[in-house]
């Protein structure tokens, strides 16, 4: 199994960008998937994540109304829509999954997960 994340870049404060992961080796019908953040000298702290039968999401509070996480079954990719950035949402974003259903409370945890990508880059600029 192998998790592709990209998207990520450079931006200014107050912009948008989206960022994909792609999985490849298996579906995850019935699994979960989610994105994970770690900004420098930080711990990884959960962002999103959505079951991807349903397609039900769950989201930090700090993030709700700004970032938004859907999914795509046909290309088995699903994407981090994240607006107004600001400088404190530069980080390393890294897509996770689990072939199984996570309980919610479980969500953001990144023990919970079985598969990790190698991550993307996003800096907001102020």
């Amino acid at each position: 199994v192998q998790l592709q994340a990209s998207g990520g870049g450079l931006v200014q404060t107050g912009a948008s960008l989206r960022v994909s992961c792609a999985a490849s080796g298996r579906t995850f019908s019935g699994g979960t998937m989610g994105w994970f953040r770690q900004a420098p000298g930080k711990e990884r702290e959960f962002v999103a994540g959505i079951r991807w039968t349903g397609g039900d999401t769950i989201y930090a509070d700090p993030l709700k109304g700004r970032f938004t996480l859907t999914r795509d079954i046909s290309k088995n990719t699903m994407y981090l829509q994240m607006n107004s950035l600001k400088p404190e949402d530069t980080a390393v974003y890294y897509c996770a999954a689990k072939s199984s259903r996570i309980i919610y409370s479980q969500l953001g945890e990144p023990s919970s997960y079985d598969y990790w990508g190698q991550g993307t880059l996003v800096t907001v600029s102020s």
